[in-house]
């Protein structure tokens, strides 16, 4: 049975992102601040972006960088990142966005499945990006710094050219705009194909749930190289003409001083800082009374955590659902919306149908006339869901099936008034403070440990709740290893999200006939964490 959300369909214009934002800004609101450095206070302009955005399209056309090609972008949060990132899908390329903390060789995995012939970074980063570049054949000239650093081309060397943007045109459901990297709900990174059409669609689609509005001043800590950051805040607020303040890292003590210096009314969030505007005695030492919506998303809040938010900061407190193969968001509680329960995660977002499936028998679970339905697989179709993956058909095929319904892996129920709430999870993905773990990237790590005969890893929480990689490690005869020196050694060789934070040591990893690991049986475990 399909169900679908309380509002109308919207309308999706057939045009390209950069068009969507930027082009029928009123000349006016052209002068209006776009983007602030939360650092140093210097602001940028919806005008001044534009051109920024025009001029690094120019850089790159002149380049021979245009339709079907890919450029990497590997940066934390700084507003360069908006010129380019919106700069690329002007010229006509594709962006395939960088988490800023992986190390080389995730870098150099990720340039090479893309196919990404040049690559922005900024100098703090620029050893890894560097070494990454060299392996995946990126030459030096290729490699551009969005600030500076010595004997490499930077951002303003670019605008300096003064290229006028090319004359680019495609159609917006073919033309793919981005390659965010995501575990899907299984197994190693695969590109997630999202054309033009699949972002305009979700900011179209989330504008009247969680739309901002011109004098919204909203705070940019979730990652833009991340699908939540890129949707919400690259797209969506500027789309809503409100103003965005950068943040390159999380630090409480910024981030708070932030919000009061430049009277933050809207900010997104993920499970973990919530922990923290909950608790910490800090957030009691600064104003924040210009704090008008925390919406937090990538990972599910507590209702009784997003209470305490907004009664400690007397704010709106709201939550989403989604994943970076639904551009990302699906599910949403609206601001208006003070009836739905905190601990779901809202209702369905206009143009989305969606199903609850039964994961033993495939059959439907209806919507129930009262009260909540049974458990079942949550599967959405819309025009924000994603082509597929990367040159996989397999994965693709396993995830979005024949009616074009995108299995998303995550078990919920719907009550008879469209209130969804996700209740467990049939992915073996874990999600480490809102970032994606593949459990068989860390096991293909531990089993190449020459003491380490056999190993999994699964989902456990911690003393907090969150929910944290956990290694079974079945040891080689007669060897010796520790679970610290286990997490060393992960910790070596990946990004610091994808840390093994737990061990455990078993005799056998528990497995079916066909050699799957039974995840399910690791998780009923009691055994002591090492």
């Amino acid at each position: 049975m399909v169900f679908t959300g309380p509002l109308s369909p919207v309308e999706i214009p057939n045009l390209s992102v950069f068009d969507y934002l930027f082009a029928s800004i009123p000349d006016e609101n052209l002068d209006r601040i776009a983007i602030v450095d939360g650092a140093s206070g210097a602001a940028t302009t919806y005008r001044q972006l534009i051109g920024q955005i025009t001029l690094v399209a120019g850089a790159l056309a002149a380049r021979g960088v245009g339709l079907g090609d890919v450029v990497a972008l590997h940066s934390p949060n700084v507003p360069a990142f908006a010129a380019v990132f919106h700069g690329i899908l002007r010229a006509g390329a594709t962006a395939t966005t960088v988490n800023a903390l992986y190390t080389a060789e995730e870098i150099a995995a990720q340039l090479r499945s893309s196919g990404a012939r040049m690559l922005f970074t900024v100098s703090p980063l620029l050893a890894h990006a560097k070494q990454a570049a060299t392996i995946a054949g990126i030459a030096d000239e290729q490699v551009i710094v969005l600030d500076e650093a010595s004997g490499y081309t930077s951002l303003r060397d670019l605008l300096g050219e003064n290229h006028h943007a090319p004359e680019v045109r495609f159609d917006p459901a073919e033309q793919v705009a981005v390659l965010p990297y995501s575990s899907g709900t299984t197994g190693h990174p695969k590109g997630v194909v999202l054309t033009h059409r699949n972002l305009v669609a979700n900011v179209a689609q989330s504008r009247p749930f969680i739309g901002s509005d011109p004098d919204s001043r909203v705070l940019a800590v979730l990652p833009f190289f991340h699908i939540y950051g890129m949707t919400v805040l690259l797209n969506l607020a500027f789309k809503t003409g409100a103003r965005l303040v950068t943040m390159p890292r999380f630090d409480l003590a910024e981030f708070l001083r932030i919000i009061q210096d430049f009277h933050i009314t809207w900010a997104f969030i993920a499970p973990p800082i919530a922990v923290a505007l909950a608790k910490h005695p800090l957030v009691d030492e600064y104003d924040l009374t210009s704090l008008e919506v925390v919406f937090s998303g990538a990972a599910p809040l507590d209702g009784t955590l997003g209470r305490a938010v907004a009664e400690r900061l007397n704010c709106i407190v709201r939550q989403g659902y989604g994943m970076s193969e639904m551009s990302p968001v699906s599910h949403a509680i609206p601001i208006a919306r003070d009836d739905i329960p905190l601990s779901t995660v809202g209702v369905t977002l206009p143009n989305i149908e969606c199903r609850l499936v039964d994961p033993e028998t495939g059959e439907d679970i209806e919507q129930p006339a009262e009260g909540t339905s049974r458990p079942g697989e949550l599967i959405c179709r819309g025009p924000n869901i994603m082509r597929g993956y990367l040159r996989d058909e397999q994965a693709t095929s396993q995830t979005i099936d024949a009616d074009g319904f995108l299995h998303t892996g995550d078990i919920a129920t719907v009550s008879a008034e469209g209130f969804v709430t996700i209740v467990d999870r049939l992915k073996e993905l874990i999600k480490y403070k809102g970032y994606q773990v593949a459990p068989a990237e860390l096991e293909a790590l531990l089993l190449g440990h020459p003491r380490i005969a056999d190993a999994a890893v699964v989902g456990a929480h911690d003393g907090d709740g969150e929910e944290v990689p956990k290694a079974f490690v079945v040891l080689q005869a007669g060897a010796d290893l520790s679970g610290d020196e286990i997490m060393a050694f992960v910790a070596e060789r990946v990004a610091p999200h994808k840390k093994i934070r737990q061990v455990a040591f078993i005799d056998v990893i528990p497995k079916s006939s066909s050699g799957k690991i039974l995840r399910k049986d690791l998780r009923g475990l009691e055994l002591p964490k090492l």
